[in-house]
This record gives C-alpha cells, structure tokens and sequence, in this order.
C-alpha cells in the first residue's frame, strides 16, 4: 500500500476507546446509538452461542474493527502488532529483507515498488508483478503482515519468489538474498553542474537533509551549480509535515497545500516561510521528475511547486493519492490509520484519482518493459473503495500516459548503446543544459 501522509502531531493518545468486550456493555452502545447496533449485537451473541469452537472477546472485536475501517476506504486501517510495527519501520526504521513496497490485491500479493538500490530492485522485480509462492509455497488470501515477515529474514538469508508478471505466459521463479535496509530517505549527486537530488520517502528530517544536500553540491560547485533535479519518482509518500517543508526549500512565498476535512479542525492551509527556509535553490531552474509511484507526499510537493510556478514538472502521471490520514492511538499497542481530510494544490486542485499531469510526458525509454508497464501501473483510482474526486474528471487526462508520443522514438537497446540507463533522468539533465536559464526557471510567485 503507497505510504500515506500522516502528522505526527496528529496523532491523539486515546482518542478512541475500545468498543466494550462484553454482552452487557454492547447492549449499553446499543441503547445509546440507536436500532443498527442490534444487529453487531446480535451477531455477537449468535457466535458467542453457535461457532463450533469458542471465540474470544478480543478476536471478535479487532475483526469488527477491521470491517469498519476497511469499508471505508483503502487507507484506514487497524494497526497492532506487526502491522504497527511496520508502518513504525517505514516511518524510523533500518531492516533486514527484500526492500519491497507489496499490497494485497483480490488476495495475491502485488508488488507496488521495490526500494531504489535494494535486493528486490537487483533481482529484476517489477511494479506491478504478483508474488504467488514463498519459497515454493501458495500464499493466497491470507494477511499481508504474514507475507512480509516471510520475505523479512537475516542479511544474506534467500527466498524463492514465484512472479506472475502480466504479459508473460508463464510464472517464474527469482531468488532473492536478503540484505539490510537501510531507508536512507535522500541521495544526491552533482551531475556536471547540475545536482540531482533523489528523495525516497518522506520520513524524519528529510526538508532537513535535502537542504543540505544542496548546500553540499553547490560547495562542490564551487558556486557554479546551473540547475536541480528534484527526483520524486516511485516515491509513495509519509509525512504531510515532510512534503511541506520539502516544498518550502524552494519557495519564498505563497501557499503550499490546504487540507479540508469535515470536522473544521481538520481544515489548515501551509504557506511557504520566507524567514524560515526561503528559497534553498536560490533562485536555480529546478525539474521535478515524477511517474505512477509518486504518490501522497510526492504529488503535494510536485503540485505546491507546479501550481507556484517553481518548477517544471517531467516524467509520467503520478498515483493520485489525494488524503491525508491520521494515526490514533487506542493504547500502547494498537492503532487506527484514519483518512480526515482532502488535501489540494495551492490553485484548489485535488489530485485524487487524477494524480498530478507532468508539464512534460517523458517515457522511460531505457526500460524496455516500462510501457507495457505504465499501461497497467496500479493508481488510486484502482483501488477498491477509493475516495471519489469531488470534481468530475476527464476521461481523456486519465488517458494521457497510453497515448504514443512521437518525440520519443529510441529503443532501450539504441540508448543503452549510448550508455543511457535513465532517460528520464538523462532528458531532464539534457533540458537543464540546453535551454536557457530563464525558459527552465518558471515565473516566481
């Protein structure tokens, strides 16, 4: 599942208490909220009375949570023991493992992105392939949190995957030795002048640390940096508070994002802070590369410096995660994951479903899989129980990414002939270079 904005401010110790375990305290919220809670209470009672084996209090209450959540969109979620623990990592956290971002869909485990540089990336897997067997057996139907402690072992361990890659006749087995994951959030390097700054995920500190990643290169420059590549690509998301302070290293002034929800506490706008951060590129043209993994955190930092005018947005269509969620405690081991609100781009627009339309559709063409790939790349709006766009979408935007472009002719074979491995990269590099300072740097707001 993409990784989701949260804030850690947000999160509310006790905000929720657990629903009461027994019959007489079901009957008291029966009285209290009215005739359908009968019918929980009903249910309880008949299992309670009828199951062929006995079932604890605790079991019937996490799977009555579990249902409340899940039927509400693809987002909120009970979290206690592994799951928590996961998501606890994703945000903190260093592992040993694949280095793989996986969902279940109808029951198989699917592949959304393996992590840049990780075991899962080396071995070939895909965005898009679907996991069938761990080590020769069937995982089918079962928990996502049991697949993940399969494929999570001690550095140098393996596990034999069965892929199913749709578009090839037959399934297929990948070995893949584990390693140690270390989430290193940003990577950067200064490319002939212009630096190239590779953000992750959205977790601690990252504002902080891509401030001085280009602080660092512009040393390196020694004054002389032209431009910078800001690569948000297969990024799934984290820390609302993340994404605003990203955008803010590039903005001195106006607004950032806006996030609405029902309840009126939910409703803030972000703003750049001139004296705070300023513009940390100084005035340099910056491009944003983007595709179908950037999601959530990803999308509010492309659509904050498209919508300001900042940047150049390149690369592919983005996922279209347009909510933010809050995790609220229960008590010291359980949580709930729970969609608040919508957030929008500093012009009004939501990104949900539609994601965020590059200002300049480059394929990857170095990867010869990579359109068959983008053709049936999962997005928000594939995902069941989606929070619908309040406005009506065109069909034709979300079409944009099948359609052939005629600029884009190389194979993967002629530009790896050339020693090209990343053409979306190696465009952006390419347009840095090529147009002049004052066509790439869009208008300041």
């Amino acid at each position: 599942m993409p990784y989701v904005p949260y804030s850690r401010a947000a999160m509310l110790a006790g905000a929720l208490a657990l629903l009461p375990a027994t019959t007489a305290g079901l009957a008291a919220v029966d009285a209290r909220s009215g005739p359908q809670f009968g019918k929980l209470v009903a249910v309880y009672q008949l299992i309670k009375a009828n199951y062929v084996d006995p079932v604890d209090d605790d079991k019937l209450l996490k799977g009555a949570i579990d249902g409340m959540l899940s039927s509400l969109d693809p987002h909120s979620s009970y979290l206690d023991g592994a799951s928590l623990q996961r998501l606890e990592t994703m945000i903190d956290g260093k592992y040993s493992g694949l280095g793989l971002s996986v969902i279940m869909d109808d029951g198989a485990v699917k592949v959304v992105s393996p992590m840049r540089g990780s075991p899962a990336e080396k071995a070939g897997l895909k965005p898009g392939d679907y996991i069938t067997h761990l080590d020769g057996k069937l995982h089918y139907g079962g928990e996502i949190d049991d697949a993940v402690a399969k494929m999570r072992g001690e550095a140098g361990t393996s596990i034999r995957l069965t892929i199913f890659r749709p578009g090839r006749d037959e399934p297929f087995d990948v070995t893949v030795v584990r390693g140690v994951i270390d989430l290193k959030p940003v990577t950067s390097k200064l490319e002939n002048g212009i630096g190239v700054v590779s953000v992750n995920e959205f977790s601690r500190n990252v504002g902080n640390e891509v401030s001085a990643a280009i602080q660092s290169m512009k040393q390196q420059a020694a004054g002389k940096m032209t431009g910078v590549v800001l690569d948000l690509r297969s990024n799934p998301g984290g820390s609302l508070d993340e994404a605003v302070a990203l955008s803010d290293l590039f903005l001195s002034s106006g607004t950032i994002v806006s996030q609405r929800g029902r309840v009126a506490s939910e409703n803030e706008y972000y703003r750049a802070e001139t004296v705070i951060r300023g513009d940390g590129a100084r005035g340099l043209p910056v491009i944003v590369l983007i595709d179908a993994g950037s999601a959530s955190a990803s999308e509010i930092v492309a659509g904050a410096l498209q919508d300001n005018h900042r940047a150049v947005i390149m690369g592919e269509r983005s996922f279209g995660k347009g909510s933010v969620q809050q995790m609220i405690s229960l008590d010291r081991t359980s949580a709930i994951k729970l969609t608040t609100a919508r957030y929008y781009t500093p012009s009004g627009r939501s990104v949900q479903e539609g994601g965020i339309e590059p200002d300049i559709r480059v394929p990857q063409l170095s990867d010869p899989d990579a359109r068959k790939r983008s053709e049936r790349s999962m997005r928000e709006s594939d995902l069941r129980g989606h929070l619908i766009n309040e406005i009506s979408l065109d069909e034709k935007q979300l079409e944009t990414d099948k359609q052939d472009d005629p600029r884009f002719k190389m194979t993967s074979a002629e530009l790896q002939a050339k020693g090209i491995k990343d053409f979306q990269l190696y465009y952006a590099l390419e347009t840095l270079r090529r147009t002049a300072p004052a066509a790439t740097l869009a208008r300041r707001p």
